[in-house]
Parts: C-alpha cells; sequence; structure tokens
C-alpha cells in the first residue's frame, strides 16, 4: 500500500495541467447559466469526526500548491477565435475558497442539505478560480462535513475521484507523504494572449484538418453502406426523444433546488442486478425510475416513459487526469413498466442501443463549431439539446480505500449534479463499498419532496430485494 500510495501522490502534479480547456469544458462554460442553466455541482463528504480547524486550513494549503488548477481561473479569449485557456489567478485568496460554518441545533442531516443547497444556488464568482468550499461543523454524532461547489470545467466524478484518491491520506497520523511536493510553474496569460496561441494553432493544424476532411470524404465514398448506417444512427442521436406526458414533470424553473440522498450496499446491489442479468447501472436508474412511479401513483397521475439523458464516459486509461471526458446519450426511459424485472431489462436494452449508436459522440464533433460561434447560438443550441430530457443520471467507481483529510475519515461522498435542463439529476458512486445517491430536483416541479425522497427509498429497497430472485 505505501509503494501504490506513493505513486499515487507522484501523479498528482500532472493532476488538470493541460493548458486549453477541451471543446466539451469550452462550450459548458460559456453557456453558463446559473442555476437554470447551470453545469456547477455540489459535493458533500461526510467525515467521522470534526478536524481540527488549522490543520485542515494547512491541508487546503498544501493542495493548492500541489495542485495549481485549483489556483487557476478559466481566461476567455479576446476575440471568439478558439477554446479558452487555465490561467493563475493572480489575486488567488485561500481564504475566499475555504469557509467554516457551524450547524444550529441537532445538525441533522436534513440541515446539511439545507446549506449545501444554499451554497448550491450561489453564481461562483468567472473571474476566479471555479468552486468554493465549506467546511460544516456540528453535524450529529459529532461529524462534519465539506460542502465543495464546483463548476464541472474542473472536473466530473471520475476526475474527482482520481484526484481525492490521490490528495488525501490513507491515516489519522500526518505522514511524510502529506508533504506532498511542489509542482511545476503556474500558467500566467491574458486575453490577447490566448487569441494569439488559439489562431496559431488553428493556423498550424489547417493543413491536418484539410488532410481529415479530404480521408473521410475518401472514406466515406469507398464505403457507401457504413456511410449510410451513420447517417441513420445520427438521425436518432439527434431526434429527441419524445417528450413526456405527466403534468407533475412540466415546466419548472429549475432555480429552486432541493437535495435528497439515498445510499446502500455496493454488494448487495451488484447481486439483486446480477440475479436479473442488469449491471449495477441498470439497477441504479431502475431504482430512481421505480421511485417516479410511486410518486406519481401516490399523486393519482399515469407515468409513462420518460425521456432521460445519461452521460457516457470516454475517459481512456491514458488520458489527463481531471477535467471532462464524456458524452450523452438520449432516450426514453422505461419508467411505464411496473415490474422491476422486465423494467431492468428493458433499460439494459435501451442502454445497449444508446451506447451503440455509431453517431453516439457526434456532438463532440460538432463543439468545435458551436465555440466559434456567437455565444447566444451555442446556449440556445446546448439547451435545446438539454430541455429534451427530464431526468438525468451518472453512476461511476468511487474510492475504494479509506481515506483520511486533516485526521478524520472520509465516510460518505454525496454528488449533487445540476439541473441543464431536466427537473431530477440522479448521481450515484460506491465509496469503499457504499452507494452514495445524491438527488437533485427541481422544488417548483416536485413540491412534495418529502413524499418524493420516501418514493425514492421505496424505489431502491424494491430493486434490493432482487437478491432473493
Amino acid at each position: 500500500m505505501g509503494g501504490d500510495l506513493e505513486q499515487l501522490r507522484g501523479e498528482l502534479p500532472s493532476w488538470g495541467r493541460e493548458r486549453e480547456l477541451s471543446e466539451l469544458d469550452t462550450l459548458m462554460w460559456r453557456t453558463e447559466n446559473h442555476p437554470a442553466n447551470s453545469w456547477t455541482g455540489v459535493v458533500v463528504m461526510v467525515f467521522d469526526a470534526t478536524p481540527e480547524w488549522d490543520r485542515y486550513r494547512r491541508a487546503w494549503v498544501l493542495a493548492t500548491r500541489v495542485v495549481p488548477r485549483l489556483t487557476e481561473r478559466v481566461l476567455e479569449p479576446a476575440l471568439p477565435v478558439g477554446r479558452a485557456e487555465w490561467a493563475a489567478d493572480p489575486h488567488f485568496d485561500l481564504d475566499f475558497h475555504v469557509r467554516r460554518e457551524q450547524l444550529p441545533g441537532a445538525g441533522t442531516q436534513a440541515q446539511l442539505l439545507e446549506v449545501a443547497q444554499n451554497l448550491a444556488l450561489t453564481r461562483l464568482d468567472p473571474h476566479r478560480p471555479p468552486w468554493a468550499s465549506r467546511l460544516v461543523e456540528g453535524l450529529e454524532g459529532g461529524r462534519a462535513a465539506v460542502i465543495l461547489q464546483v463548476h464541472h470545467v474542473l472536473m466530473d466524478g471520475a476526475g474527482a475521484t482520481q484526484l481525492f484518491e490521490r490528495m488525501l491520506g490513507r491515516t489519522r497520523r500526518a505522514t511524510k507523504a502529506d508533504r506532498l511536493p511542489d509542482s511545476g510553474p503556474l500558467l500566467p496569460s491574458a486575453p490577447i494572449g490566448v487569441t494569439g496561441r488559439q489562431l496559431l494553432g488553428q493556423a498550424r493544424g489547417a493543413p491536418g484538418i484539410l488532410a481529415r476532411v479530404v480521408g473521410d470524404a475518401a472514406t466515406a465514398l469507398a464505403h457507401p453502406q457504413a456511410t449510410a448506417r451513420y447517417a441513420a444512427s445520427l438521425a436518432r442521436v439527434v431526434s429527441p426523444p419524445p417528450a413526456s406526458t405527466s403534468p407533475l414533470m412540466i415546466g419548472g424553473p429549475r432555480t429552486a433546488w432541493r437535495f435528497g440522498t439515498l445510499e446502500c450496499s455496493l454488494a448487495e446491489l451488484k447481486v439483486a442486478t446480477k440475479a436479473v442479468g442488469g449491471t449495477i447501472n441498470d439497477g441504479f436508474v431502475c431504482a430512481i425510475l421505480g421511485g417516479l412511479q410511486r410518486y406519481h401513483d401516490r399523486m393519482g397521475v399515469a407515468l409513462d416513459d420518460v425521456p432521460m439523458s445519461m452521460p457516457v464516459s470516454v475517459r481512456r486509461d491514458d488520458d489527463p487526469m481531471g477535467g471532462n471526458r464524456f458524452t450523452g446519450a438520449y432516450f426514453s426511459a422505461p419508467s411505464a413498466i411496473s415490474d422491476p424485472v422486465e423494467r431492468m431489462k428493458e433499460m439494459r436494452s435501451r442502454v445497449a442501443a444508446a451506447r451503440g449508436e455509431p453517431a453516439l459522440d457526434f456532438i463532440n464533433t460538432v463543439m468545435p463549431m458551436l465555440n466559434r460561434t456567437p455565444s447566444g447560438f451555442a446556449t440556445a443550441a446546448m439547451t435545446a439539446l438539454n430541455d429534451s430530457a427530464v431526468l438525468t443520471t451518472s453512476c461511476w467507481p468511487g474510492v475504494r480505500s479509506e481515506l483520511y483529510a486533516a485526521g478524520v475519515r472520509f465516510e460518505r461522498f454525496f454528488v449533487f449534479g445540476p439541473l441543464p435542463g431536466t427537473r431530477l439529476t440522479a448521481a450515484m458512486n460506491s465509496h469503499c463499498g457504499v452507494c452514495c445517491i445524491g438527488l437533485n430536483v427541481d422544488g417548483a416541479v416536485f413540491e412534495d419532496t418529502a413524499l418524493l425522497w420516501a418514493c425514492m427509498h421505496e424505489g431502491l429497497d424494491e430493486i434490493l430485494a432482487l437478491r432473493a430472485s
């Protein structure tokens, strides 16, 4: 374990060291309209005890020294000629990003989530590094939590897991491994410099782009059947799934975020899903669909299949750490199927069909063009795409080993995604054998959130009961 930890720690300086934002990250940054059409989410990390403040703050000082991305802001080119870049924030102030507060009274989980909701609805300063944190003390049982608000351009769920596994310790004691080496030089820049580099890069890359266009055209002519299959796939990918007819999920300003949580044993969920030929992701999504179905039943409304979006990771083992590596699949979820086994089988089939589309990654191929159009056009295009979904889910493997921050154990890891066009976002990661599910819903759409959370618990229990199948 010691050698493994040293290797992981040695990789930290390379986390998030790409100077340019990817085309995806640039588009998310430029289309940000918080909170109604936002790409900013919240992480809630629950610890078994309250860390000593000075040691906790020193840990953040150390983190910003070894991971300079935490001290960098996003810088746009002076002209719309390409991607944005990361640059050192010359006025970086750690105390602006790292704060603390005390929960009142009993310090319940509900109070913690309310604090997280309020922080989530606060817009990040676009002229500073795109993150903010709050150490919340006074949680019941002597525990504490860290609420981390992060813009998606900084990291996705898998990127966050990479960071925590490398940055946090393996013991309560301060060790030599906690004294991490400084990283390389920072990235100074100015808008005119970004513009110049983008123009130069495009001039150098133009011959290669032309060659690829000619090559792609020749390939299309030489393989007409494959071209026809891709064209048919493209038509399916860009066509939004049928809209839901449920009156309980129409409209909504997406400005009243409400957070809820679910959790279960990873081992039990594996057994339950395997028993009926499904995957962990199938079981997770079908639990959410079962919860929605129960909510509608209690409200006396029939639920049809709902349109949903699901991020599909395209991250490879050799990709740089940090940032985002995903595309999106849009399809109708089998929420009208009451039987959980049949629902999961149908979900398996629909997810496989969506993932198998040859044109699945089409959105990433058009992003360079969108990033070179007026921001209003790009925003309208992204809004139209995102508004086609009522539900968004994401699932990824989380931390597997016990981790410690400033001497306290990292017990739970809940992620609450934004609502970019959707009414409900559900995110699940596995943390030390526990599936942690974060739910964010539009409170103007789901007015009875207490009932919704109860229905979601029942939906998860229904899937776990398949262990006996």
